[in-house]
């Protein structure tokens, strides 16, 4: 279980307001960029985010799925985007937008994201423990170099060494994903 499921959990079972509030700003950003891929106005794309966000906390109790939050926070936000074009547009000038984002290739960017993520967990997973808690430290909970030197106390250096570490191993362990390796990163683990 990833550090987002693990969040999700406490939200679902605890009503951990915190943990939302954590989950909110680290998503919020990223999903309103991907919605910019749909819909052209971005006070759109933030109320879409907000009522995502609004649905998941109100329904938090009965959601249940078998995939990652963020790969439902992404769905959810998707189906939302082509909700509000539907309710926006005439019949022809709705056809005319979704000829642009046939269904089949939002299913295969669904996929190809789900496929990235378990390798990126999978490349994770092989990772020296002290370099893959280091990285997670940076690149899902958002710390700085410093903060983690004096969380794992250690030198800013040795957290920079890790950090060249895990990427080199990263790197090569998704070389066939690297060129969508960048915007995965910035969509789901919120602005690197």
């Amino acid at each position: 279980m990833n550090y987002y499921d693990e969040l999700f959990r406490k939200v679902a079972m605890k009503d951990d307001e915190s943990a939302f509030r954590t989950l909110f700003y680290q998503f919020f950003t990223p999903l309103c960029g991907y919605a910019m891929r749909y819909v052209p106005n971005w006070d759109d794309c933030e109320d879409i985010v907000q009522e995502t966000f609004l649905k998941f906390w109100k329904n938090r109790k009965s959601l249940a799925f078998n995939r990652s939050f963020r790969s439902f926070l992404v769905a959810s936000v998707k189906n939302a985007c082509i909700d509000l074009l539907r309710r926006q547009d005439t019949e022809s000038t709705g056809r005319e937008r979704f000829a642009h984002h046939p269904a089949d290739e939002s299913s295969e960017e669904l996929y190809a994201l789900t496929e990235l993520e378990q390798m990126l967990d999978a490349a994770l997973a092989k990772l020296p423990e002290p370099v893959r808690a280091i990285f997670v430290m940076n690149r899902f909970e958002g710390k700085t170099y410093p903060e983690i030197a004096k969380a794992q106390q250690v030198s800013v250096k040795t957290v920079e060494a890790y950090m060249t570490k895990a990427l080199k191993l990263l790197r090569a362990e998704l070389r066939d994903f690297l060129p969508a390796l960048p915007l995965f990163l910035y969509m789901q683990l919120f602005l690197i």
